[in-house]
């Protein structure tokens, strides 16, 4: 079953070429496993992402959308360059002017003024399916385009196709910031998809960089490097996997990770953790084994750790469940998790044993670890790592980062300062008041698993 890229603005453009490029790659590596289970594996991936052609060459199930024509026009030649992918150029759209950072702009001008033309590009891509898995929208929350128009054409995905999944994946900007009002643009964004998605995954900007510079070795960080390690974590979840006890790749693999993730509607921010995560040097001279990056993966979760560096590990899971209110201002001592996906990928997968995830302790107490932990394992490596572990989270791992945004978009709105900007295209002051009141349900909710 296919599912559909939507590359929305600057970001999301620079993060889909990374992430198809990631697939790609590791579709033409021999996956360390047997020449039948690498055919399977290739099969299933390329149907996923990939439209082949007459002759042979795999064209991206994407469509590109920005205001501005540059990073579309430079994404389309570094695919066409890499002489194993490219994009459908037809399946493109830009115009002269951007949104000037500014969501309202994206949301309430650009969105309907271009609807018809970016959903018709839409439709073609559909139609091109057998069948349709979803949609996966790749989008920052800092800017203009990619987080205003990229929220409006998410609903009205959600108009026109109401009974496919939508899975979007959020970019959290720097804490020091991008944009001056980039907490105004992030707030508008998450509150409304919270409405239309069916789930947030979420990576922030800043567990990315400390990743590439603390784990990667890296000493100038560029977007690049940002973009990638996003990728990479992204492909870890996407690449075909055994579901359960099932001798078949999942179908349907979108609604397959809702089905396990999302059990309630008022609970839809996911968290991503994947190890390990090197440099290619140091991963010629390392080797892991399951019962080491299991144990690792278990503690990042519990002490809400974004990599393995630096867990805590006198943290650890209550031995009953407690009520009291948490304060976000001490931070969480202990991440409580609603649902957990975990994604083992290569050697001796038959090792991997799960069973720490299926401690009750972690989860909030109306649901049994049977309904809330879901395994997927594949003998076939990913991405050059002989042995990787992943684990999409739906917990109170951003419990945190979400309290500090609405806090900081809060303070600027409580002084009027720059709402005059969103005003003038249409979002008034009762929206932005709504905006937060469904973002501190969601606090709540999350706060009191």
């Amino acid at each position: 079953m296919a599912f559909i890229t939507l590359q929305l603005g600057q970001c999301g453009n620079q993060i889909g070429y990374e992430l198809f490029d990631v697939l790609c790659n590791d579709f033409y590596s021999n996956g360390l496993c047997s020449k039948k289970e690498n055919n399977y594996y290739q099969a299933v991936s390329k149907d996923r992402f990939f439209e082949e052609t007459e002759s042979g060459e795999f064209v991206s199930r994407a469509v590109l959308l920005d205001m501005e024509p540059k990073v579309i026009t430079q994404t389309l030649a570094l695919a066409a360059r890499s002489g194993k992918w490219t994009y459908d150029e037809k399946s493109q759209f830009s115009q002269k002017q951007g949104s000037g950072n500014n969501w309202a702009h994206g949301y309430c001008v650009h969105g309907p003024k271009y609807q018809d033309l970016v959903i018709d590009l839409i439709r073609k891509q559909v139609e091109k399916c057998d069948r349709l898995g979803g949609f996966f929208n790749i989008m920052s929350m800092a800017g203009g385009t990619g987080s205003g128009m990229g929220t409006f054409i998410t609903k009205c995905l959600r108009d026109i196709y109401p009974n496919s999944l939508l899975l979007n994946e959020v970019i959290w900007p720097y804490g020091t910031g991008e944009v001056i009002v980039q907490n105004y643009n992030s707030i508008l964004t998450l509150s409304h998809l919270y409405l239309t998605s069916d789930a947030l995954l979420v990576h922030e900007n800043d567990i990315i960089h400390k990743i590439c510079s603390q784990l990667m070795n890296i000493k100038h960080i560029t977007f690049k490097d940002v973009n990638k390690v996003i990728a990479h974590q992204l492909g870890s979840v996407f690449q075909p996997a055994y579901t359960s006890e099932s001798s078949y790749y999942s179908k349907n693999h979108l609604g397959e990770l809702m089905e396990c993730l999302v059990p309630h509607p008022e609970f839809k921010m996911l968290g991503l953790r994947n190890i390990p995560q090197m440099s290619e040097h140091s991963l010629a001279y390392s080797t892991f084994t399951w019962h080491g990056l299991i144990k690792h993966l278990r503690q990042m979760l519990i002490a809400n750790a974004k990599m393995e560096e630096g867990i805590n590990w006198q943290i650890q899971p209550p031995s009953h469940h407690k009520t009291e209110k948490i304060s976000l201002k001490t931070g969480l001592q202990f991440n409580r998790s609603l649902a957990n996906l975990a994604i083992f990928r290569g050697k001796d997968i038959e090792s991997a044993s799960p069973d720490g995830f299926q401690d009750s302790g972690l989860y909030t107490s109306w649901l049994s670890p049977d309904d809330a932990f879901t395994i997927w394992k594949t003998p076939r490596a990913f991405n050059r790592y002989e042995k990787s572990a992943t684990l999409v989270s739906n917990s109170q791992c951003l419990l945190k980062p979400l309290d500090t945004i609405v806090e900081k978009a809060w303070n600027m709105f409580a002084s009027k300062a720059y709402v005059h900007q969103y005003t003038k295209y249409g979002i008034d002051e009762e929206e932005f008041l709504q905006c937060f009141t469904t973002l501190e349900q969601v606090i709540s909710s999350y706060t009191n698993l």
